[in-house]
């Protein structure tokens, strides 16, 4: 057991190194208050709402005066056993799946594409085109896709022009998974190519030299050197992008859909939207919290699961 003196010396050296450390680096800890703040404010306060989850929530009494739910599982049970539960779990996975498998190779694509280009001009031109949709607000955006998609829209009138007939495809169950897939595409891929770009730029220059000495062309090089050193950060985005599967985002899907799209279209988040906005009807705080809280659960266990398999194969993790 440690003596009495020991421990006061270790206190004191421990006081000493960390005022060392603030007059060393004072205005570094001064930044990040603000950060600080943020967090507190609007990311961990807010989790005293997750209780609504084990309450029978009512607005009137506040979260200190309702009661608990009994059982306390009970607004999980009930959202399990929701005749929806299927529709809603499958649009989602499906939804989030198919961004993933199309969406996310994109931007790595674009990336791999530009950086062969030598033509400074052209390659600028690329990125500027490729980055303007990225700043489109999302309701300027859908209201474009809603107006291209009409019956007398854009869509139909190149279908028509093709030989095809004019049709309101957002008003269509089979067009829509297609729409939202293409659409996130065009939005996105400029802007996440940029960390692509960033990394390859960061990729030792010596080893193209190398390739090229040994007589690789250039589609060897970007596949024996450029992609490899590419994969950290690829692995990093895809485990965070998995992390988040059941986060489909709901502004995008709230405004694009409508009843006659519900069963291909309707996903966790905009369901929880309804039930705490009903448009008739008492709103269900304690179910759509609940239902919040399963969906960040199994966002968990995929973080986790796929971190630990990109760590054991590629050496390449979040944490």
């Amino acid at each position: 057991m440690r003596s009495p003196a020991i421990k006061q010396t270790n206190t004191h050296s421990f006081s000493k190194t960390l005022a060392k450390d603030w007059d060393r680096n004072k205005w570094k800890y001064i930044l990040m208050v603000p950060v600080i703040v943020y967090l507190i404010l609007f990311c961990y306060k807010p989790m005293y709402g997750l209780i609504m989850a084990f309450q029978n929530f009512k607005i009137s009494r506040g979260i200190s005066g309702s009661a608990w739910a009994d059982p306390w599982y009970k607004w999980f049970e009930n959202f399990i056993t929701d005749p929806y539960f299927p529709r809603i779990i499958k649009n989602t996975f499906t939804l989030s799946g198919l961004t993933i498998l199309f969406s996310f190779p994109a931007p790595i694509i674009l990336a791999l594409l530009i950086n062969e280009v030598k033509n400074k001009v052209f390659k600028r031109s690329v990125q500027t085109i490729t980055y303007m949709p990225y700043f489109i607000s999302m309701v300027v955006l859908c209201g474009m896709i809603n107006v291209y998609c009409k019956q007398d829209g854009l869509f139909s009138q190149i279908a028509v022009a093709l030989g095809g007939t004019a049709q309101n495809y957002l008003a269509s169950p089979d067009y829509f998974r297609t729409i939202y897939v293409l659409s996130d595409i065009w939005q996105k891929i400029g802007w996440d190519s940029i960390i692509y770009l960033a990394a390859i730029s960061a990729i030792d220059q010596e080893q193209y030299e190398a390739a090229r000495v040994d007589g690789a062309n250039r589609f060897q090089q970007m596949l024996r050197i450029t992609l490899p050193g590419l994969v950290p950060i690829i692995m990093i985005l895809l485990i965070l992008r998995l992390g988040g599967i059941l986060n489909v985002g709901y502004e995008k899907v709230l405004l694009l859909y409508n009843p006659s799209t519900y069963d291909v279209a309707d996903v966790i988040s905009t369901y929880t939207y309804r039930l705490s906005f009903p448009t008739s009807g008492t709103p269900m705080y304690s179910k759509s919290t609940a239902i919040g809280l399963f969906n960040t659960l199994v966002n968990v266990v995929f973080l986790v699961t796929t971190n630990a398999i990109s760590k054991r194969t590629t050496q390449s993790s979040v944490f």
